[in-house]
Order: C-alpha cells, then structure tokens, then sequence
C-alpha cells in the first residue's frame, strides 16, 4: 500500500555522514569561490566558465534585475510583466560550482534583497517550482543564507493551491498573490515534477505539508497508469480522466521519469522506488524502439502498446543520464551514441526528428542541456574519455553557432543556423553546468551523494 503522509518522521530525520560531508564540501566552493580540493580545473573547463562569464556579464550589462537577456536585441525581458529574477536565482549555483565567488554573492545579494513573490501575477507552478524553488532550496544549501530559505518557504506557501483539485493532482497555474488557480488540462511532467523541490522544503522546514500534496499528486498521477504501466500525454486533474493516451519519454513526461527515481534516492521513499521499478519495465518493453542504428524511445498507445510514431528530439535525451543514474549503463551509452549521431548529422541538435528517416519536424534549437547532461553522468559513471569528446564537441558548436556579441542566442533553424532572440536561464543553469562539471575535477561534485533537480540544481541530503 502506498502511503502518502510523512507525518512525524520529518522531525527525526538524522543527516548521513556521507550526506553531510558533500554539503560541506559544496559549501566550501561557495565560501572560498574554488572547489573543495582547489584542484585547477584544468583548460576546458576554463573554457566553459569563461563562456558562462561571457553570458553572465552580458545579462548584467543589458538586463540586471530582470528575468532574461534577450541577446539579440539587447533587451529585458520578464515573464509576467514584473521580474522574478529568474536568471540569477537559476544562475546562482552554477557560479558557485564553478568557484566565480564575487559574482555569486552579488547575485545572491541581488535575489535576497528584492525578489518578492507577494505578486498579483499567475504563474505557471511547473516552470516556477523547478527553476526558482529549486534554485532557491540549493543556493540556500551552498551558501547558508537563510534568507535564500525564507523565499523558498514563502514561493512554496503561494504554490499550495495549485493542489486544491478534486483529485490532488495541481493546476497548471496558480496566482501568487491569490491563490487562484485555472488550467485543468495538465500533463505527466508538470503533475509529477514537484516533490524533489517540495520534499526537500519539506524537510528543510520541518513542515510536512509540502511533501505529503506534492508526493499525493505523483501517486495519484501513477494510480491512473495503463494495465501497460504506461502514462499518457494530457490528462484533467479534475477528473482525473486521460485526454491524450500518447505514451513517449518527451516534453510533457519527460521528467515524470526523473522524478520517481530521484525522489526514491533523496528521500529513501521505498513507494517512489516501486514506481519507479514498475514505470522504467514499462517504458523499455513498450517504448524502447532498437532500430534506424541505434537506440530510440518513440510513442506508443498507453492502452494498447501500438507504436503510433517515430519521433525523437533534444528533451528526450535527457533520459540517457536518468538509464545511467539507475545503473543501466548498456542502455544510456546507446541512447546517448542515438542522440550524438543527431547532433552531428546537423551540427546542432534540432528540437525533434523522425528517426525512422532523420527528417526534421521542429528545426529549432533553444540552448537546451539534455544531450550534454546525459554525456556528464555517463563520464561520471563510466570514466570513458568518449563522452568529453562529445562535450568538446557541443562546446564547440555553441561557441560557432549560438554566441553573439552578448551572451548566447537560440537558433531558429539548426539548418540555417538562423539565430533567435532568446537565452533562457536554463542555459546557464543547466546547459553550462553539465559542461563545466564534465571537464572539472572529479571532486568538484559527488553525483552519488548529490541529486539533480531538472533544473540541475543540486540537493543534498542535509536533513
């Protein structure tokens, strides 16, 4: 049976030794702006942090204060009209990592002194929880400032509506200042990419209200799988009925993957793990498409299995790291080489192709980390010097094709390589993060002892 309360088993959480070690050590980055052991991270590396210095100094130039630099036009740019700063709250850790001490706690300073959520704006609680909730929860572990977890544990306060569906499954969007909620129409990752941010609030306020709605909406999203152990790609959160019965491991389930896993190893949670279990057979008997040379993930029918498309893209190659942290390492090097032949076919990857014959469907590329991800965890895991080589490779291709005067633009058509007015932060909190670490020493960070948000924001156990 599953259950869903924590009740008091927040309070006697005791921190494991290995746990607490790693936090000290990512501590120390933030305090002395150098990695733990001062190993020189070596050439690449450098290259990689003066490419994040680059992007990084151009935001300040043209867009401090603000949520994005539109690196074209040299513009600000906030999502809803007002900024929730979200380029240096999703920033901030990978400064930290990367030892760049005087620009994080200037940025620190800057989120801690004028970031407010006590906002009349409607927000989009997936895209909210996982870059600044969880950009907050990290920071605050890097740094110690418990200002960083006063502004998470408010963001988190204003996210709980969200939850206050007929089934417990949340609402797309959610008003901060209100709590009005709207959006019934929702997805796998956006119901089920929650509880690493809310368990860790949860933990680290000793509130358990955080983790028992966030792990609820994961179990009641699992409860509504397939007799295939298969999820669907739209589903109403208010009746709980399926609206897509599309079944992939792309944008809209994506994460939903990651989560089960990664929730099962932060928090010992022994039902995420037996979702998990349950979800990744089904996803590799149904999903699982070993043809056109390689390893591919299509779609299938939730209900039936049957193979209704070929489609591949730059999100889904996220879930080579997610084989690779599970232990199956045969698997995520396949996948990866899958993914790697993209990129290069085209010199950058497009947003999706038709793997049965490599032709493009969404052209663009917008900066995104998965594919380098994935090349981070198999080295971590592997120590194959082929997967810094696929590193160099996407460096090299960002740096020729996506850097303008300021910062780093999106591409419109990998084609043409037609660049587009757009630099989201994920690229320097995720894409930029996975190369850098990639390169740097080994010690810089622990991935066993460290669990990646999908924003790549590192949590540790420090409860």
């Amino acid at each position: 049976m599953i259950r869903v309360s924590l009740g008091g088993v927040i309070a006697c959480c005791l921190a494991l030794s290995s746990a607490a070690q790693t936090s000290s050590k990512l501590l120390a980055v933030a305090q002395t702006g150098t990695p733990a052991d001062s190993a020189d991270p070596g050439p690449m590396a450098k290259q990689v942090r003066a490419e994040f210095l680059h992007a990084w100094n151009a935001y300040k130039q043209y867009a401090w204060g603000h949520d994005e630099l539109k690196p074209l036009s040299r513009q600000p740019h906030d999502w809803y009209g007002v900024s929730l700063y979200m380029t240096p709250v999703d920033a901030l850790d990978t400064m930290i990592l990367m030892g760049l001490k005087s620009e994080a706690d200037e940025a620190r300073e800057l989120i801690a002194q004028n970031l407010s959520f006590d906002q009349d704006i409607e927000v989009k609680n997936f895209e909210i929880t996982i870059r600044l909730l969880g950009g907050l929860l990290s920071s605050y572990q890097l740094t110690g400032d418990r200002r960083l977890l006063g502004l998470a544990e408010d963001l988190g306060n204003r996210l709980l509506p969200a939850f206050n569906s007929r089934t417990g499954m949340p609402y797309v969007y959610v008003n901060l200042k209100t709590g009005k909620t709207h959006g019934a129409e929702s997805n796998p990752a956006e119901i089920g990419t929650l509880l690493v941010e809310f368990g860790t609030l949860s933990k680290l306020t000793g509130k358990p209200v955080f983790y028992d709605k966030a792990k609820n909406a994961l179990v009641q999203l699992y409860s509504r799988r397939s007799k295939l152990g298969l999820v669907g790609s739209a589903i109403n959160v208010e009746t709980g009925q399926w609206i897509d019965t599309t079944s992939h491991i792309s944008t809209g389930i994506d994460s939903y993957y990651e989560y089960l896993l990664k929730a099962s190893i932060l928090f010992n949670d022994r039902d995420c793990e037996r979702m998990w279990k349950t979800s990744i057979e089904a996803a590799n008997r149904y999903l699982a498409d070993a043809g056109q040379g390689g390893l591919w993930y299509g779609q299938v029918d939730m209900n039936t299995g049957k193979r209704t498309a070929t489609r591949y893209g730059a999100l889904d190659a996220f879930f080579p790291a997610l084989l690779a942290r599970s232990g199956d390492l045969e698997r995520a090097r396949r996948l990866e080489e899958s993914s790697y032949k993209v990129w290069t076919m085209f010199g950058v990857e497009p947003e999706e192709i038709d793997y049965s014959n490599f032709k493009i469907i969404h052209s663009g590329y917008v900066l995104r980390p998965e594919i380098a991800e994935s090349a981070y965890y198999l080295y971590f895991y592997t120590r194959d010097p082929r997967y810094k080589e696929m590193a160099s490779t996407f460096l090299g291709s960002l740096v020729r094709y996506c850097k303008t005067e300021a910062a780093y633009a999106s591409l419109r058509k990998v084609e043409s390589k037609e660049k587009e007015d757009r630099m989201e932060s994920f690229f320097l909190a995720e894409t930029l993060k996975y190369l850098y670490l990639t390169f740097a020493p080994r010690e810089t960070l622990d991935l066993n002892k460290v669990v990646f948000n999908t924003e790549a924001h590192p949590i540790t156990k420090t409860w």
